[in-house]
């Protein structure tokens, strides 16, 4: 499997994605937009998560797409975020038909970035204009490191960032995930510049440092620090049901415990959004694969959102290009 062209989950026909960030606040939002509305599926890891409106998500229930998936800094303020982005589909005329009103479905999900070094005295919730201003940004093109949902994130001895990263499997049907990595846990490995999703990599795309010592020294964590959680969209071109969608999430899990040490710890908020826009039938091929190529891109995209992120005023960690590069 190969990267798509953008190495980013808008290779995903369908989708498009919106950032916005303060860098005083040292936080942000990021959107997922789908051109129509989009079978969706979520899948829980973690043990602390913050979440909206992701019930209706279960196979079980009745609205069967969403129009936006919000991954947003803030902790529980930053759910707030996804009113922005409700405002936005609502003036586009977007939204699930009720009574004759339109209701945008918009599931979203935090982290905990409010202990970063950012100033966070605010009188008013500064999330759903962040959540609006990131909706009114979408497109096609994915800024990586220090950027909207990744603006404020920490992980284990470094800055957190936004990570993106594509795959085509052998039919031509495109997978792509999203995540602001914000992790317990450690990405690299001891003391060096690898990667714990080295083995993944594709074309050099966080430094091309290959896998570090064997066997690997112990992970460090933030225990006893600020919060955590690792948040992403995993996305197909294929046409899948809400189940199908949720195994995809489910499955995804495999990436963050390929690229953190450790994971899913009950003090991470761990939480992967998928979303299939139904461009494509699948093949029983694509069926088999799909979990996989999404778990792989996501590990990708924990590296690189780590890998890119930035310095800036003061940050409690160092980036990882301070350190190595």
């Amino acid at each position: 499997m190969r990267p798509g062209p953008r190495n980013a989950i808008t290779d995903v026909a369908g989708l498009s994605v919106g950032q916005s960030k303060d860098e005083r606040l040292k936080s942000g939002v990021t959107v997922v937009v789908g051109d129509a509305p989009m079978v969706a599926g979520v899948h829980v890891m973690g043990g602390a998560p913050g979440t909206r409106e992701t019930d209706l998500l279960a196979p079980d229930k009745s609205v069967g797409g969403v129009d936006a998936l919000v991954l947003s800094g803030g902790s529980a303020f930053g759910l707030a975020a996804a009113d922005g982005v409700m405002a936005g589909l609502r003036a586009a005329g977007r939204g699930f038909e009720a009574a004759g009103y339109r209701v945008p479905i918009v599931p979203a999900a935090i982290l905990f970035d409010l202990a970063n070094g950012g100033a966070k005295a605010w009188d008013a919730n500064p999330y759903p204009a962040l959540g609006r201003a990131a909706f009114d940004a979408k497109g096609g093109d994915v800024a990586v490191g220090s950027e909207g949902a990744g603006t404020g994130a920490n992980v284990a001895g470094l800055k957190g960032g936004l990570g993106t990263a594509s795959a085509v499997l052998p039919s031509g049907a495109v997978v792509g995930a999203l995540v602001a990595v914000n992790a317990l846990g450690q990405v690299t490995v001891g003391d060096g510049p690898h990667f714990w999703a080295a083995p993944f990599e594709e074309i050099d795309e966080f430094g091309g440092f290959g896998p570090g010592p064997c066997p690997a020294p112990p992970a460090r964590t933030k225990l006893g620090g600020a919060g955590n959680t690792t948040i992403a969209v995993v996305a197909t071109d294929l046409i899948l049901t809400k189940a199908q969608a949720t195994r995809m999430a489910t499955a995804a899990h495999d990436g963050i415990a390929r690229a953190i040490v450790p994971a899913h710890t009950p003090m991470d908020g761990d939480l992967i959004f998928a979303a299939a826009t139904g461009q494509r039938e699948a093949t029983e091929a694509d069926l088999a694969w799909l979990g996989h190529a999404a778990a792989t891109c996501l590990a990708r995209a924990i590296a690189r959102g780590v890998y890119h992120a930035r310095e800036a005023p003061d940050d409690v960690l160092p980036t990882w290009a301070a350190m190595f590069g």
